[in-house]
């Protein structure tokens, strides 16, 4: 694709970045076969290839966002399935987080937009004020058809009230410190997050577990943070790379007390962004060296254990419906290695239909686009059945999340079914069958 950035432009690292993206599109359309908000919508605008156009326009010309590049940018999931298909390696993913930066620098949003985002931005990333908020949607869930009834932002806050869960989960035993074994052969730090120990702590529980089981010492790191993706999908760039400072400073401490053999991620999403740290802060002359080291080092959790050489396991006799989260597939191209680690586990793993198509979670995308949200819920749960498994395996909290809500069948993370053929206990969640 041509471009016509003047040199002040290209002077910016950001623009220069998004100029070499626009380049290397050749709009050949292959990004629409697999965009799920082109599926659904029909809308050249709601595919990438349309989306790339609106942002060329308006980054190259010097525009500020419009009302309409907004509502079709916003309609973005950034689950990345374009960048799998794009024969000619269209870094979207760089290009639409410089959009959104771009967006919420150059627009103003209404005020129903600004209030969500905010409560948003101001709660999800920070665990206690997240727990707080938790407890409260928990008790708002009998008013839900009251709060779909609020005048513009009813069916939001109905959204955000349905994915809670309804109760409040019992808080993890695991505080922040070393969890060391006998016969070390690895140490990892292992990512606590902000979402998951509140809304599943059982994951992280069972990673620990699991991984001293197997000879990993654990540490929980003093001074973490969320790795940043949510306020940075947002468009709140400065947010997110102070959390990436401060998460790289808390892990360097570390590396520096006893080394790290990985930083070990057990939310794909939060691995994407954390992958990507060392793009993030290419511009920070204090951090980048230290932040590609940092992004190096990051593995999934799935990643991490097939460095373990497991051996194989006797047969479950269990078929398993593994989901691929975007974030997995797309963003961090691990296809393979977890199915390959459930079939060694003893499980029996089928394709989902369709697993490229995004289930609708996509971080905070199924609070503040509800509607496409749970279409794409709908089309995930429909291919999921299709198959007819007695469980489903995923690992990444939102999807997790986001499929629970539609479909009777118990689903887990990944980790829960590897803890228990390698010595852990059954799930709970599978403890009729």
């Amino acid at each position: 694709m041509q471009t016509n950035f003047s040199a002040a432009q290209l002077a910016d690292s950001h623009m220069q970045a998004s100029e070499k993206i626009l380049r290397t599109c050749v709009h050949c359309g292959f990004c629409t076969a697999t965009c799920p908000t082109y599926l659904l919508l029909g809308d050249e605008l709601d595919s990438p290839r349309g989306r790339i156009y609106m942002i060329k326009d308006m980054l190259e010309n010097g525009k500020p966002a419009t009302k309409e590049v907004v509502k079709h940018i916003d309609r973005c999931l950034s689950c990345l399935s374009c960048m799998t298909t794009c024969p000619s390696g269209v870094h979207y993913m760089h290009l639409v987080d410089h959009a959104r930066a771009y967006i919420e620098q150059t627009y103003q949003r209404p005020w129903s937009d600004r209030f969500l985002r905010g409560l948003l931005g101001a709660l999800m990333p920070y665990p206690n004020r997240f727990r707080f908020a938790l407890l409260g949607a928990v008790l708002a869930k009998p008013f839900k058809p009251l709060l779909s009834k609020l005048p513009v932002i009813g069916g939001r806050m109905a959204a955000m009230v349905d994915l809670a869960p309804a109760t409040l989960p019992t808080r993890s035993s695991y505080k922040i410190g070393t969890y060391a074994v006998e016969q070390r052969k690895k140490r990892v730090v292992l990512l606590n997050g902000c979402v998951q120990p509140v809304l599943m702590p059982g994951i992280n529980d069972t990673s620990i577990e699991l991984l001293n089981r197997l000879g990993v010492e654990v540490v929980l790191a003093k001074g973490e943070t969320c790795c940043g993706s949510l306020p940075h999908h947002m468009g709140k760039e400065e947010a997110s790379l102070a959390m990436a400072r401060a998460n790289i400073l808390a892990w360097e401490q570390e590396m520096a007390k006893g080394g790290l053999d990985a930083i070990v991620i057990t939310a794909s999403g939060c691995g994407t962004t954390i992958k990507d740290y060392g793009f993030m802060l290419r511009d920070d002359a204090a951090f980048a060296e230290r932040a590609a080291k940092v992004s190096a080092l990051a593995m999934d959790l799935t990643e991490f254990m097939a460095t373990l050489d497991l051996p194989a396991q006797p047969s479950k006799n269990m078929v398993v419906a593994y989901h691929s989260a975007c974030s997995m597939q797309h963003g961090q191209k691990i296809t393979t290695l977890p199915k390959t680690l459930l079939s060694q586990a003893g499980f029996t793993v089928k394709d989902v239909p369709e697993g490229h198509i995004c289930c609708g979670s996509a971080g905070t995308y199924n609070i503040l686009q509800p509607e496409i949200a749970n279409q794409l819920r709908a089309r995930k749960v429909k291919n999921i059945e299709r198959i007819k498994p007695q469980v489903i395996a995923a690992g990444n909290i939102g999807c997790l999340t986001q499929i629970a809500k539609g479909t009777g069948i118990p689903i887990v993370h990944t980790v829960a079914l590897l803890n228990w053929a390698y010595g852990g206990e059954k799930p709970a969640e599978l403890a009729g069958l």
